[in-house]
């Protein structure tokens, strides 16, 4: 299993969604239907720090050998993040919300939950 390349791409979707959320907090506050008021663009810019941090840990670490026992709390954490996010943005589909942002963010966060899931539960191989 490539964890390698899991580290790189996971790093690189976080770090954009973080670098939007920190730079341009009012413009997704207004996109996604909210009015840009403090409290929501403040909310938005922390959520993209912690956005980034989340990379910064990631593409760090993606050289580290990753699965079983081996970096156990990144794996876990990175699993959390996603499995978590990805079950609410599918209640979010099934509450009858079809934006297309939330369809693709949806399937993108299982997609990684999945992967990350499958480096938390098996032994890694040292070539990944």
């Amino acid at each position: 299993m490539n964890t390698k390349l899991l580290m790189r791409l996971s790093a690189l979707f976080m770090a954009g969604l973080g670098v939007g959320a920190s730079f341009l907090p009012q413009e997704i506050d207004t996109h996604l239907g909210g009015r840009g008021d403090f409290h929501a663009v403040l909310i938005l810019q922390i959520a993209g720090a912690l956005y980034l941090s989340f990379a910064i840990l990631n593409w760090m670490a993606k050289d580290v050998l990753i699965g079983g026992i081996y970096s156990r709390p990144l794996a876990l954490g990175n699993f959390f993040h996603f499995a978590v996010v990805s079950i609410i943005l599918l209640k979010a589909l099934a509450a009858g919300s079809r934006a297309t942002e939330i369809t693709a963010a949806a399937a993108i966060y299982f997609l990684f939950a999945l992967w990350f899931g499958r480096v938390l539960f098996t032994s890694p191989s040292p070539s990944t």
